[in-house]
């Protein structure tokens, strides 16, 4: 009676985790939290979640509890970026080219005449020990392959590593198939943003899409190390970083509206009266938010707005205090306002502040050379208390192994 009264209450965590899913947009927070959420439901010590490209699969998450103890609090593992073929060599890839869930016993001790092995080289890397392994595939209706959710070391409770029974294996499989649905929503929400940031980087050749994703990925890990520090609540730590991912990307939309003639001028720079109109991308941006409808259209409005705001609120930071009915696009030019400075510039836009002026240093425009990584780092830690909020560059600081991750990860095309 017990077993039944415990699997009832799991499913109901389940049906609530479910609709939690549903809210969330961004498709790799979304990919994040699945993967979190399945191993919480059947207490995995471990696992992996990767996204189908082409022929490949692509690691996207990957958790570990026991090596994330290990470490500091609030530091994270490795920033990890691989691909591999889809094809039967690996558990992963077999999964995928199959259609097929695995659930494997002791993974090393696969009998020899199975297709797929096991690639112990992590595990002698982290000195971890893999054992049991649930893998499934993640499949529209329509049968498109969307990825392979991978969840390792079950754990009873005392700790001991058990396999994944069938009970293990209906909650898992129910899970994906809300989680499937969530992600078909939450990529459609993607495909719209990629719509319309494709738009600005036609415009403007500095404002890659890459930049974008770039901009967006340190704006994250920026906020998750931030929010450690000041110990904000789960959900509310969960809600905000769901919307900054996305919100982010829009911080140089308003660019659209800006002249080509500036915005591709690479000698000379700007003269005085075109850095004025240039100024004008903040209030454009806002403005195609006007007015915000819900959470993502304020932030995302907010970083448009004021990302290019000082924290001791310098003559250099911009616009200030405006309302943007004083902003005309026919004149372009933003009007003489009272400085935003400290905490009244929003949290959103002092955290992309800094992650926009970072990758901007560190990859080559048409107007400069790259700058070191270790410069631009630098850069940013010598304007913290100016140009940047205190701790906001303290929380970036504190991330900066992950921040190189992100770059060699994300590299420019030309630098690939």
């Amino acid at each position: 009676m017990a077993s039944i009264e415990k699997s009832e209450d799991k499913l109901q965590h389940i049906i609530e985790i479910e609709k939690i899913l549903g809210q969330i947009q961004d498709v790799d927070v979304l990919l994040e939290r699945i993967l979190t959420e399945t191993r919480s439901i059947v207490n995995a010590d471990a696992g992996s979640i990767y996204v189908a490209e082409d022929s490949k699969l692509k690691i996207k998450y990957g958790q570990n509890d026991s090596l994330l103890n290990e470490l500091a609090p609030g530091e994270k593992l490795p920033y990890t970026c691989f691909s591999f073929p889809i094809n039967e060599k690996s558990i992963a890839g077999y999964v995928a080219h199959t259609s097929r869930p695995l659930n494997i016993e002791d993974v090393y001790k696969i009998p020899a005449d199975k297709p797929y092995k096991f690639n112990k080289n992590t595990d002698v890397t982290t000195n971890y020990r893999t054992k049991s392994m649930y893998t499934l595939p993640l499949k529209m209706a329509s049968g498109k392959l969307l990825g392979v959710l991978q969840v390792i070391n079950r754990k009873a409770a005392d700790g001991q590593v058990i396999s994944f029974d069938e009970e293990a294996e209906l909650f898992i499989t129910h899970f994906a198939s809300a989680a499937v649905q969530a992600l078909q929503h939450a990529y459609l929400t993607s495909n719209m943003v990629k719509r319309m940031l494709k738009m600005a980087e036609f415009r403007d050749p500095k404002e890659t899409y890459l930049h974008v994703e770039r901009v967006s990925s340190y704006a994250i890990e920026i906020y998750d190390r931030w929010a450690f520090n000041h110990n904000i609540p789960r959900e509310e730590f969960y809600k905000y970083r769901d919307t900054l991912k996305i919100a982010a990307k829009f911080h140089d939309v308003g660019k659209v509206g800006i002249s080509d003639v500036i915005l591709k001028k690479a000698f000379p720079r700007f003269t005085e009266e075109e850095r004025n109109i240039m100024k004008g991308h903040t209030c454009i941006g806002a403005q195609l938010f006007d007015p915000p409808e819900n959470d993502l259209d304020v932030m995302a409005q907010e970083i448009a707005l004021h990302h290019h705001d000082r924290w001791d609120g310098g003559k250099a930071g911009y616009p200030g205090k405006i309302s943007l009915s004083q902003f005309s696009i026919r004149d372009g030019v933003v009007p003489n306002t009272e400085p935003l400075s400290g905490t009244e510039i929003p949290l959103s836009a002092r955290i992309v502040a800094v992650a926009d002026v970072f990758d901007a240093l560190s990859h080559k425009r048409c107007y400069k050379e790259a700058w070191s990584i270790d410069d631009a780092f630098t850069e940013i830690q010598e304007n913290s208390g100016s140009q940047f909020d205190p701790e906001i560059v303290y929380a970036f600081m504190q991330i900066k192994d992950r921040i190189c991750s992100i770059q060699l990860a994300i590299p420019d095309s030309e630098e690939v």
